[in-house]
Protein backbone atom coordinates (compact mmCIF):
# COMPACT_ATOMS: atom_id res chain seq x y z
CA UNK A 1 0.00 0.00 0.00
CA UNK A 2 1.37 3.01 -1.10
CA UNK A 3 0.95 6.31 0.91
CA UNK A 4 0.60 9.65 -0.98
CA UNK A 5 2.38 12.83 0.92
CA UNK A 6 0.60 15.74 0.94
CA UNK A 7 3.30 19.30 0.21
CA UNK A 8 2.35 21.82 3.05
CA UNK A 9 2.99 25.51 3.00
CA UNK A 10 2.95 27.74 5.62
CA UNK A 11 1.08 31.32 6.05
CA UNK A 12 2.70 34.20 6.19
CA UNK A 13 0.36 36.10 7.52
CA UNK A 14 -1.04 33.29 10.48
CA UNK A 15 1.98 30.86 10.82
CA UNK A 16 -0.19 28.26 10.62
CA UNK A 17 0.35 25.15 7.85
CA UNK A 18 -1.94 24.80 4.76
CA UNK A 19 -2.03 22.20 2.00
CA UNK A 20 0.37 23.31 -0.99
CA UNK A 21 -2.55 22.94 -3.00
CA UNK A 22 -4.82 25.20 -1.29
CA UNK A 23 -5.08 28.98 -2.70
CA UNK A 24 -5.59 30.61 0.63
CA UNK A 25 -5.12 30.27 4.42
CA UNK A 26 -7.70 27.35 5.95
CA UNK A 27 -7.22 29.54 8.96
CA UNK A 28 -7.18 33.75 8.31
CA UNK A 29 -8.18 33.51 4.34
CA UNK A 30 -4.42 35.19 3.33
CA UNK A 31 -4.22 34.28 -0.30
CA UNK A 32 -0.86 31.88 -0.89
CA UNK A 33 -1.12 31.76 -4.82
CA UNK A 34 -2.20 34.44 -7.03
CA UNK A 35 -3.77 33.78 -10.43
CA UNK A 36 -3.09 35.97 -13.42
CA UNK A 37 -7.26 35.83 -13.72
CA UNK A 38 -7.21 37.05 -10.50
CA UNK A 39 -6.26 40.07 -11.30
CA UNK A 40 -9.20 40.69 -13.19
CA UNK A 41 -11.84 42.56 -10.92
CA UNK A 42 -14.20 39.75 -11.84
CA UNK A 43 -12.49 37.04 -10.43
CA UNK A 44 -10.44 38.43 -7.47
CA UNK A 45 -10.38 37.23 -4.13
CA UNK A 46 -11.43 38.93 -1.23
CA UNK A 47 -8.94 39.18 1.91
CA UNK A 48 -10.26 41.27 4.14
CA UNK A 49 -11.31 40.10 7.58
CA UNK A 50 -14.50 39.12 8.21
CA UNK A 51 -17.31 40.80 10.79
CA UNK A 52 -20.31 39.61 10.36
CA UNK A 53 -22.64 38.96 7.55
CA UNK A 54 -24.01 41.51 5.32
CA UNK A 55 -27.80 42.54 4.90
CA UNK A 56 -30.22 40.41 2.52
CA UNK A 57 -30.35 43.30 0.19
CA UNK A 58 -26.37 43.90 0.07
CA UNK A 59 -25.91 40.23 -0.87
CA UNK A 60 -28.39 40.19 -3.64
CA UNK A 61 -26.42 43.94 -4.90
CA UNK A 62 -22.93 42.10 -4.64
CA UNK A 63 -24.14 39.09 -6.58
CA UNK A 64 -25.06 41.08 -9.28
CA UNK A 65 -21.75 44.02 -8.86
CA UNK A 66 -19.49 42.53 -6.92
CA UNK A 67 -19.76 38.73 -7.00
CA UNK A 68 -16.93 37.79 -5.53
CA UNK A 69 -17.07 40.04 -2.29
CA UNK A 70 -21.27 38.50 -1.83
CA UNK A 71 -19.52 34.68 -2.27
CA UNK A 72 -16.97 35.45 0.03
CA UNK A 73 -19.68 36.94 2.41
CA UNK A 74 -21.84 33.92 1.69
CA UNK A 75 -18.99 31.04 2.32
CA UNK A 76 -18.66 32.62 6.20
CA UNK A 77 -22.17 31.71 6.97
CA UNK A 78 -23.80 29.94 4.27
CA UNK A 79 -26.51 28.98 6.98
CA UNK A 80 -27.84 32.80 6.33
CA UNK A 81 -27.56 32.23 2.23
CA UNK A 82 -30.34 33.71 0.16
CA UNK A 83 -29.81 31.29 -2.00
CA UNK A 84 -33.80 29.91 -1.40
CA UNK A 85 -35.35 33.02 -1.64
CA UNK A 86 -33.34 33.54 -4.76
CA UNK A 87 -35.47 30.45 -5.87
CA UNK A 88 -38.33 31.90 -5.08
CA UNK A 89 -38.22 34.79 -6.02
CA UNK A 90 -37.14 33.62 -9.58
CA UNK A 91 -40.50 31.58 -9.77
CA UNK A 92 -42.17 34.24 -8.84
CA UNK A 93 -41.02 36.39 -11.58
CA UNK A 94 -42.04 33.47 -13.85
CA UNK A 95 -45.41 33.41 -12.88
CA UNK A 96 -45.84 37.29 -13.46
CA UNK A 97 -44.09 35.90 -16.79
CA UNK A 98 -47.25 34.17 -17.36
CA UNK A 99 -49.38 36.54 -16.01
CA UNK A 100 -48.49 39.27 -18.92
CA UNK A 101 -48.76 36.34 -21.40
CA UNK A 102 -52.27 35.12 -20.50
CA UNK A 103 -52.78 39.00 -20.29
CA UNK A 104 -53.19 39.29 -24.56
CA UNK A 105 -55.87 36.30 -24.33
CA UNK A 106 -59.22 37.58 -24.57
CA UNK A 107 -62.25 34.84 -23.24
CA UNK A 108 -65.71 35.71 -23.50
CA UNK A 109 -67.49 33.94 -21.00
CA UNK A 110 -71.31 33.28 -22.52
CA UNK A 111 -74.55 31.30 -21.15
CA UNK A 112 -74.30 30.13 -17.46
CA UNK A 113 -70.92 30.85 -17.04
CA UNK A 114 -71.03 34.77 -18.18
CA UNK A 115 -68.98 36.99 -15.43
CA UNK A 116 -69.02 40.93 -15.25
CA UNK A 117 -67.22 42.59 -18.12
CA UNK A 118 -65.20 44.15 -16.20
CA UNK A 119 -64.11 40.47 -14.47
CA UNK A 120 -63.65 38.74 -17.97
CA UNK A 121 -59.97 40.51 -18.76
CA UNK A 122 -58.77 39.58 -15.27
CA UNK A 123 -59.44 36.02 -14.92
CA UNK A 124 -56.72 34.88 -18.07
CA UNK A 125 -53.71 36.69 -16.51
CA UNK A 126 -54.47 35.61 -12.99
CA UNK A 127 -54.72 32.07 -14.53
CA UNK A 128 -51.25 32.47 -15.81
CA UNK A 129 -49.87 33.97 -12.90
CA UNK A 130 -51.02 31.00 -10.64
CA UNK A 131 -49.95 28.41 -13.41
CA UNK A 132 -47.09 29.56 -14.52
CA UNK A 133 -45.98 29.76 -10.51
CA UNK A 134 -47.15 26.84 -10.03
CA UNK A 135 -44.86 24.81 -12.66
CA UNK A 136 -42.05 27.63 -12.28
CA UNK A 137 -41.40 25.82 -8.76
CA UNK A 138 -40.74 22.56 -10.68
CA UNK A 139 -39.16 23.59 -13.62
CA UNK A 140 -36.78 25.95 -11.81
CA UNK A 141 -35.83 23.43 -9.22
CA UNK A 142 -34.88 20.42 -11.58
CA UNK A 143 -33.28 22.98 -13.79
CA UNK A 144 -30.78 24.69 -10.61
CA UNK A 145 -30.53 21.50 -9.31
CA UNK A 146 -29.33 19.46 -12.49
CA UNK A 147 -27.00 22.22 -13.53
CA UNK A 148 -25.69 22.52 -9.78
CA UNK A 149 -24.65 18.96 -10.13
CA UNK A 150 -23.17 18.97 -13.53
CA UNK A 151 -20.92 21.88 -12.70
CA UNK A 152 -20.12 19.86 -9.73
CA UNK A 153 -18.91 17.21 -11.90
CA UNK A 154 -16.87 19.37 -13.72
CA UNK A 155 -15.24 20.48 -10.47
CA UNK A 156 -14.50 17.49 -9.88
CA UNK A 157 -12.55 16.85 -13.04
CA UNK A 158 -10.88 19.86 -12.70
CA UNK A 159 -10.31 20.25 -9.36
CA UNK A 160 -10.89 17.12 -7.02
CA UNK A 161 -13.99 19.33 -5.85
CA UNK A 162 -15.48 16.58 -3.49
CA UNK A 163 -12.21 15.49 -2.24
CA UNK A 164 -11.27 18.89 -1.54
CA UNK A 165 -14.20 19.57 0.39
CA UNK A 166 -14.30 16.50 2.59
CA UNK A 167 -10.83 16.90 3.49
CA UNK A 168 -11.44 20.97 4.59
CA UNK A 169 -14.87 20.26 6.44
CA UNK A 170 -15.09 16.56 6.64
CA UNK A 171 -17.32 13.80 5.32
CA UNK A 172 -21.03 15.50 4.56
CA UNK A 173 -22.89 12.96 6.97
CA UNK A 174 -20.20 13.86 10.01
CA UNK A 175 -21.27 17.59 9.17
CA UNK A 176 -24.89 16.66 10.18
CA UNK A 177 -24.03 14.77 13.27
CA UNK A 178 -21.00 17.03 14.73
CA UNK A 179 -21.37 20.63 12.89
CA UNK A 180 -24.77 21.71 13.20
CA UNK A 181 -23.60 25.01 13.48
CA UNK A 182 -22.79 26.59 10.73
CA UNK A 183 -22.29 30.64 11.86
CA UNK A 184 -18.65 30.66 12.02
CA UNK A 185 -16.01 31.67 9.75
CA UNK A 186 -14.35 29.13 7.40
CA UNK A 187 -11.36 30.63 8.06
CA UNK A 188 -11.77 30.80 12.28
CA UNK A 189 -9.31 28.58 13.50
CA UNK A 190 -11.35 26.73 16.64
CA UNK A 191 -14.84 26.57 17.82
CA UNK A 192 -14.97 23.69 20.40
CA UNK A 193 -11.48 22.66 20.18
CA UNK A 194 -12.18 21.15 16.51
CA UNK A 195 -11.83 23.08 13.42
CA UNK A 196 -14.86 24.54 12.27
CA UNK A 197 -16.65 22.57 9.94
CA UNK A 198 -18.94 24.28 7.42
CA UNK A 199 -19.67 21.67 4.02
CA UNK A 200 -23.61 22.13 5.32
CA UNK A 201 -25.66 24.41 2.99
CA UNK A 202 -23.76 24.35 0.11
CA UNK A 203 -26.20 23.75 -2.75
CA UNK A 204 -27.67 27.28 -0.99
CA UNK A 205 -24.85 28.81 -1.52
CA UNK A 206 -24.22 27.57 -4.96
CA UNK A 207 -28.18 28.25 -5.70
CA UNK A 208 -27.01 32.26 -5.73
CA UNK A 209 -25.36 31.46 -8.80
CA UNK A 210 -28.65 31.73 -10.50
CA UNK A 211 -29.59 35.19 -9.33
CA UNK A 212 -29.22 36.59 -12.57
CA UNK A 213 -32.17 35.14 -13.80
CA UNK A 214 -33.89 37.58 -11.89
CA UNK A 215 -33.06 40.38 -13.58
CA UNK A 216 -33.45 38.71 -17.36
CA UNK A 217 -37.13 37.36 -16.09
CA UNK A 218 -37.63 40.94 -14.79
CA UNK A 219 -36.15 42.55 -18.10
CA UNK A 220 -38.40 39.93 -19.98
CA UNK A 221 -41.95 40.40 -18.25
CA UNK A 222 -42.08 44.37 -20.11
CA UNK A 223 -41.13 42.29 -22.99
CA UNK A 224 -44.21 40.29 -23.19
CA UNK A 225 -46.46 42.65 -21.65
CA UNK A 226 -45.49 45.45 -24.79
CA UNK A 227 -44.21 43.23 -27.64
CA UNK A 228 -47.04 41.12 -28.31
CA UNK A 229 -50.47 41.41 -29.49
CA UNK A 230 -53.93 40.75 -28.03
CA UNK A 231 -55.28 37.49 -29.68
CA UNK A 232 -58.36 35.16 -29.00
CA UNK A 233 -57.85 31.85 -27.20
CA UNK A 234 -58.45 29.87 -30.60
CA UNK A 235 -55.48 27.98 -32.96
CA UNK A 236 -55.39 30.69 -34.96
CA UNK A 237 -54.49 33.00 -31.91
CA UNK A 238 -51.75 30.62 -30.65
CA UNK A 239 -50.13 30.89 -34.16
CA UNK A 240 -50.38 34.83 -34.04
CA UNK A 241 -48.51 34.95 -30.40
CA UNK A 242 -46.02 32.38 -31.37
CA UNK A 243 -45.10 31.86 -35.03
CA UNK A 244 -45.88 35.52 -36.11
CA UNK A 245 -44.05 36.82 -33.40
CA UNK A 246 -41.43 34.22 -33.43
CA UNK A 247 -38.51 37.02 -33.64
CA UNK A 248 -40.06 38.00 -29.57
CA UNK A 249 -39.23 34.71 -28.65
CA UNK A 250 -36.34 33.70 -30.18
CA UNK A 251 -34.82 37.34 -28.25
CA UNK A 252 -36.46 35.86 -24.46
CA UNK A 253 -34.91 32.73 -25.47
CA UNK A 254 -31.29 33.97 -26.77
CA UNK A 255 -31.15 36.02 -23.06
CA UNK A 256 -31.44 33.12 -21.26
CA UNK A 257 -29.12 31.01 -22.96
CA UNK A 258 -26.69 33.84 -22.32
CA UNK A 259 -27.25 33.77 -18.93
CA UNK A 260 -26.46 29.87 -18.94
CA UNK A 261 -23.96 29.75 -21.05
CA UNK A 262 -21.69 32.74 -19.29
CA UNK A 263 -23.32 34.46 -16.28
CA UNK A 264 -24.08 31.23 -14.36
CA UNK A 265 -21.00 29.82 -15.08
CA UNK A 266 -18.87 32.89 -14.05
CA UNK A 267 -20.85 32.73 -10.56
CA UNK A 268 -20.76 29.25 -10.05
CA UNK A 269 -16.95 29.04 -10.81
CA UNK A 270 -16.60 31.52 -8.14
CA UNK A 271 -18.71 29.94 -5.74
CA UNK A 272 -17.24 26.49 -6.11
CA UNK A 273 -13.39 28.33 -5.76
CA UNK A 274 -14.71 29.87 -1.94
CA UNK A 275 -16.05 26.08 -0.84
CA UNK A 276 -13.00 23.99 -2.18
CA UNK A 277 -10.25 26.82 -2.03
CA UNK A 278 -9.18 25.68 -5.70
CA UNK A 279 -7.87 27.65 -8.87
CA UNK A 280 -10.37 29.96 -10.42
CA UNK A 281 -8.75 29.66 -13.49
CA UNK A 282 -9.11 25.65 -14.04
CA UNK A 283 -12.69 25.94 -12.69
CA UNK A 284 -13.58 28.22 -15.04
CA UNK A 285 -12.85 26.04 -17.95
CA UNK A 286 -15.24 22.89 -17.50
CA UNK A 287 -17.93 25.51 -15.69
CA UNK A 288 -18.13 27.37 -19.48
CA UNK A 289 -17.80 24.06 -21.68
CA UNK A 290 -21.30 23.01 -19.60
CA UNK A 291 -22.81 26.29 -19.46
CA UNK A 292 -21.55 26.81 -23.57
CA UNK A 293 -23.63 22.90 -24.26
CA UNK A 294 -26.34 23.66 -21.37
CA UNK A 295 -27.09 26.65 -23.01
CA UNK A 296 -27.32 25.63 -26.86
CA UNK A 297 -29.22 22.62 -25.97
CA UNK A 298 -31.87 25.08 -24.11
CA UNK A 299 -32.48 27.69 -27.14
CA UNK A 300 -32.87 25.08 -29.62
CA UNK A 301 -35.09 23.13 -27.51
CA UNK A 302 -37.40 25.80 -26.59
CA UNK A 303 -40.91 25.34 -26.89
CA UNK A 304 -41.73 27.74 -29.77
CA UNK A 305 -38.96 26.20 -31.62
CA UNK A 306 -40.12 22.78 -32.00
CA UNK A 307 -43.98 23.85 -32.39
CA UNK A 308 -41.78 25.62 -35.31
Amino acid sequence: MSTTMTAMQRCPRCGNENRGTNFACTFCGKRLRIESIERLYFFRRIEDDWVAPYSFFRKIYYLFVNCPRAFWDINHARKKSPGNIIYFVITLLYGFMGFALFSHFRIVFQGPYQLDPLLQPIIPPLFGLLAFFIFGLIYHYLLFRILIWLFSKGANYAVDYSERLESRFGKEKEEVEKYSESEMSPFSIYKGGVLQQQQAHKNKMMLCAFAPFMLIYAIEIPIILFALPNVEMTPDGFTTLFVTYKVVWAVLYALEALVIMIWVPSLIAIAIRELSNSSTFRLLIPSYAIGIIVGIFYYFFRPPFIIL
